[in-house]
């Protein structure tokens, strides 16, 4: 791989699961989706990757032969090795990471898999129901998870204080141009009217403003969400962070713009960190969705 290879390689989003489909045999098809994180400004990814597994060869060897076939692809087409290696079901945690450490890959256990989830979902509408053996119907639902409990940002976290903030998708479009030193963008829901309002908050760090965005990038933040009176952040897998205990008037107003912004965004959020209220550039910057977990 070349030099200039390595630099713009990007890292991957990984699903390694049963699929809504019964093959020949009585047993639930598996299947292994691999997409590239779009770079910003990227409409989609740019890499895209589809292998069917037989469920009696579900192991962490045959993901690693896999894998090794997807990275061949992903060279032919230029593309290269993959950075990292991104895997949103706790349940496949184990199975990802012997495959990806026999292939000198990082592992990073993480809902941020935007791209991956919205290509899953497409394919739930408009594959799946196609095939045969392809399982009509509602299933049974998964477990609902034990949820941990929100634990308080460390103090070399906490900012100095923080604000709700707005923005509307059309400008939300144009933030692969801001300056940011840690950013996490996504691509945009497509479809949705630019002059829509996301919602977000401001975390402001003064002179503690970089330390405070490398450590909520080294979090991999998913979402925001009102929990009782507590406004908290989801982030890796499942861990859940306290930024703050809200009002009795406040709370219920931040839960209606998140519930609004599922419903005309595409749960699109964002998390901001500047030095100021008055500071014009960004220390970091995430877009955050609010989409399934499974």
């Amino acid at each position: 791989m070349s030099a200039l290879a390595t630099a713009t390689a990007p890292d991957w989003e990984l699903d390694y699961y049963s699929r809504p489909i019964v093959e020949d045999d009585g047993k639930k098809r598996w299947e292994l989706l691999i997409c590239s994180t779009p770079a910003p400004g990227e409409l989609e990814p740019a890499f895209q990757w589809v292998q069917p597994c037989a469920a009696g060869s579900v192991n962490s060897i045959w993901l690693r032969e896999a894998l090794e076939t997807a990275m061949a692809a992903a060279e032919n087409q230029g593309l290269g090795r993959p950075r990292r290696l991104r895997c949103w079901r706790g349940a496949m945690r184990t199975m990802v990471q012997r495959a990806a450490e026999g292939l000198g890959l990082e592992l990073i256990p993480s809902r941020r898999c935007y791209a991956l989830v919205s290509w899953l979902q497409e394919r739930e509408r408009t594959v799946y129901p196609a095939e045969t053996g392809y399982l009509a119907g509602p299933l049974a639902p998964q477990p609902e998870p034990i949820r941990p409990l929100a634990l308080p940002l460390p103090e070399t976290a906490r900012g100095d204080s923080w604000g709700w903030a707005s923005l509307q998708l059309g400008e939300l479009a144009e933030a692969s141009e801001w300056a940011i030193d840690f950013a996490g963008l996504t691509p945009l829901p497509p479809g949705f009217d630019p002059t829509t309002t996301v919602p977000g908050i401001r975390l402001f760090g003064s002179n503690r403003a970089l330390a405070i965005a490398g450590w909520v990038a080294g979090l991999e933040p998913v979402r925001l969400e009102v929990d009782g009176r507590q406004l908290v952040l989801e982030a890796g897998l499942d861990d859940r962070w306290l930024l703050s205990d809200l009002s009795a008037d406040d709370a219920p107003q931040a839960a209606a713009a998140l519930q609004a912004a599922r419903q005309q965004a595409g749960g699109l959020q964002f998390l901001a960190v500047q030095a100021s209220p008055s500071d014009q550039r960004f220390t970091g910057f995430w877009m955050l969705r609010d989409l399934p977990d499974g």
